[in-house]
């Protein structure tokens, strides 16, 4: 039997979902390396410099860095999680505890000790004796040592003697405060020779610089964004895979669709499949796939699945933080004004000042300056207990609100959307009250 034989019998076998779909791995099948980015980040990596990753939710950031940083230790930012946290979660993936009682930019008051063979191996080649716990056949333990420490220096040397690579992910769900703190210490784990891949969602070009501009000249910040003819090369990727050839039409509405991202590309694809009943890879001849009318069928199916997302979003931030007499509703009317944005300015830039101008026309007692403070609240009013769920983010350098989650642009483009602010508004109105 012969190779191609061999491949076409492959290709019959294998399923949609191993093609497409999102995943928190990298799908080799359908990984595209767009725009050569791979190696752009590898020469990035190889000079001593710390790298910036930014791009919207679910765009490849963290295929990305998983491609080509393998081996790294990752710690995730969560909202109302100090900075300093970042350096516990990391050292405790080297098995190394680490207690911080009182910190200032780089500089620390704070006790490092081995919690297992590997953080006790560190700790020995920068100096530090230490014992670790370990269990006997009998229960027998041997006790830890403590190493005080007061600088990053020392944070520096252990994660460099690791051989890996610090990144840190969703670096926007930091505060204001704390992504400026940060900005300095990466200026001083620079300085150590410690550099490290900051993975986030804004859209000012080259952010860690207005926070710190010391760090011009240290860092690389690289945009991840997809052109339609990249998305569209993640369909013949992974098309051939499946031996199937989608047609121009079908194409053309996925990546419209998807809005520059390529996890909502293969979500959407995945659901394409599934509404043409197509699970697996075809037969020997090659499928073509022409209908349109299953790429319209699975954004309406994306769009009903994000349905209790997206509502819970809108009536947790519209309502606001507290209600009193006589209020503006200004969260209400806000939101208002921001989800009946275009697309276009939901993804560059929404300013203050238009949302404003426009919220004002809904009630003239909207002040710009405390439009300004309501808009730097809703990143709090957004997230879950967990801290995540992030969908619209706000940066008061450039006082501009942009989309986080591309996701919702295709939910109010295919689902029956009817926002709840009009109804907070007229019940609270009725209440005697509005909401604040």
């Amino acid at each position: 039997m012969s190779k191609s034989h061999n491949n076409l019998l492959a290709k019959k076998k294998m399923k949609t979902k191993d093609v497409f779909g999102i995943s928190p791995s990298v799908n080799a099948l359908s990984y595209i390396d767009r725009g050569n980015l791979d190696n752009e980040m590898k020469l990035n990596l190889s000079r001593s410099s710390h790298v910036a990753i930014r791009g919207p939710s679910k765009s490849g950031k963290s295929w990305l860095r998983q491609q080509v940083i393998p081996n790294s230790i990752v710690v995730q930012c969560r909202l109302k999680k100090p900075f300093t946290q970042i350096y516990v979660d990391a050292l405790s993936q080297l098995d190394i505890q680490l207690s911080i009682s009182e910190n200032s930019k780089g500089f620390f008051k704070a006790k490092a000790s081995a919690t297992g063979a590997v953080g006790a191996a560190l700790l020995a080649k920068i100096g530090v004796e230490t014992t670790v716990a370990a269990e006997y056949e009998q229960g027998a333990v041997t006790e830890n040592v403590g190493k005080d420490i007061n600088d990053l220096q020392y944070i520096a040397r252990l994660i460099n003697e690791s051989k890996k690579r610090l990144i840190i992910e969703d670096f926007h769900y930091m505060s204001v405060g704390d992504r400026t703190s940060f900005a300095f210490d990466m200026k001083a784990l620079w300085d150590y020779s410690l550099f490290v891949v900051i993975v986030g969602i804004w859209t000012q070009t080259n952010m860690l610089l207005y926070l710190n501009s010391d760090l011009t000249g240290r860092v690389n910040e690289m945009s991840i964004d997809w052109s339609s003819d990249e998305l569209k090369n993640v369909l013949d990727k992974g098309g051939k895979e499946l031996n199937l050839k989608f047609s121009e039409s079908p194409k053309d509405l996925l990546s419209e669709s998807a809005y520059s991202n390529a996890g909502i590309l293969q979500q959407l694809t995945l659901l394409t499949l599934d509404d043409a009943q197509i699970y697996q890879g075809n037969t020997l001849i090659k499928k073509h796939f022409e209908s349109k009318d299953h790429v319209i069928n699975a954004c309406m199916q994306y769009a009903e699945q994000l349905n209790p997302v997206y509502q819970k979003f809108a009536k947790r931030v519209s309502t606001g933080i507290r209600s009193r007499k006589n209020a503006t509703g200004i969260y209400a009317h806000a939101m208002a004004v921001i989800l009946d944005a275009s697309d276009e300015k939901l993804i560059h830039g929404l300013s203050a000042k238009e949302i404003h101008e426009k919220a004002q026309k809904r009630e003239k007692r909207i002040q710009y300056s405390n439009l300004k403070v309501i808009l730097g609240k809703f990143q709090d009013l957004q997230v879950d207990d967990d801290g995540r769920g992030l969908i619209i983010g706000y940066n008061p350098s450039s006082e501009e609100i942009s989309i986080v989650d591309r996701q919702l642009l295709l939910y109010r483009r295919y689902a029956t959307v009817k926002w709840p602010w009009e109804d907070i508004i007229e019940e609270s109105e009725r209440a005697g009250e509005r909401y604040e």
